[in-house]
């Protein structure tokens, strides 16, 4: 069990959404939005670190009335969506993003580039919106990628014939290409389906929340992390208090200081929030 004291110190709480704050249906639980409200009027800070776009993530944050700045595509852009200030962006270099549009048009798979809000693709790509799993993304058909190549946090590589993606995923990997960090995985929904995703190295959730710590005068260890999966991973490492939910991943669970009893479907957060607002009354 945590301690009153170490909960009397929280300032900052940060969530991760997708099976975490978020049921399976990707839906928020009531008493999440109330308890949410409740610690805000006590002065308790919020915020959330996702893998998703930041413009699949701000309506939860409006629900939620969040008014910190977001962490979103895992760590590659932090940014306030109530006055647009960017606090941290980790663009991929352009040559590399041009080096992946070649490399898509070589090994004949498709390709998008995400931006903070919004994933583009073109004519050539319209199966794009079909084919990634972007929970919530804005997709825009664009004629080319010329003029955006500048400012993509993210990009994604997909096709069905996964020898030419792994190709891809060689050719966007050292010693070839410096810089980037590439992931090469199967889809959970569609079948016979590969992705490759290439960011730019060293974005990840966990650096994101020192950014955001600093940027909002808050220490660490005075901050509290939820989540479930590996992607969390990074921020479960760091000094602040760690909450896995029941339906986490046995390795966040492993760095947890508390596991709750229910699962993200039946509010499991809310066991936290609980605590927090007991504590803080």
């Amino acid at each position: 069990m945590i301690s009153k004291e170490v909960l009397k110190k929280i300032q900052l709480v940060v969530f991760d959404l997708d099976g975490t704050i978020l049921d399976d249906e990707g839906n928020l639980h009531p008493d999440t939005v109330v308890l949410v409200k409740k610690l805000k009027l006590l002065g308790v800070k919020f915020s959330i670190a996702t893998g998703r776009l930041l413009g699949a993530t701000i309506s939860f944050a409006k629900t939620l009335s969040i008014d910190e700045p977001l962490i979103s595509l895992d760590g590659a852009l932090i940014k306030s969506y109530v006055n647009d200030k960017v606090i941290y962006q980790s663009a991929v270099p352009e040559k590399i993003v041009l080096k992946a549009i070649s490399l898509a048009d070589r090994y004949f798979l498709k390709i998008a580039l995400c931006h903070g809000e919004t994933i583009y693709y073109t004519e050539e790509n319209s199966l794009i919106p079909n084919l990634l799993e972007k929970f919530g993304a804005r997709y825009q058909l664009v004629n080319s990628y010329n003029g955006i190549t500048r400012d993509t946090l993210e990009v994604v590589m997909t096709g069905d014939y996964s020898n030419m993606l792994k190709q891809a995923t060689n050719k966007l990997s050292f010693p070839f290409t410096f810089g980037v960090r590439s992931s090469f995985y199967k889809s959970q929904s569609h079948g016979g389906i590969y992705y490759l995703e290439v960011r730019k190295m060293g974005s990840n959730k966990g650096d994101a929340l020192k950014r955001l710590c600093n940027y909002s005068k808050v220490k660490i260890k005075h901050t509290a992390v939820l989540g479930d999966w590996y992607n969390d991973k990074s921020l479960f490492e760091t000094d602040a208090l760690k909450i896995a939910v029941a339906n986490a991943v046995p390795e966040i669970k492993r760095l947890s200081d508390m596991v709750t009893k229910s699962s993200n479907n039946e509010g499991g957060v809310n066991e936290f929030l609980k605590l927090l607002l007991k504590a803080k009354i």
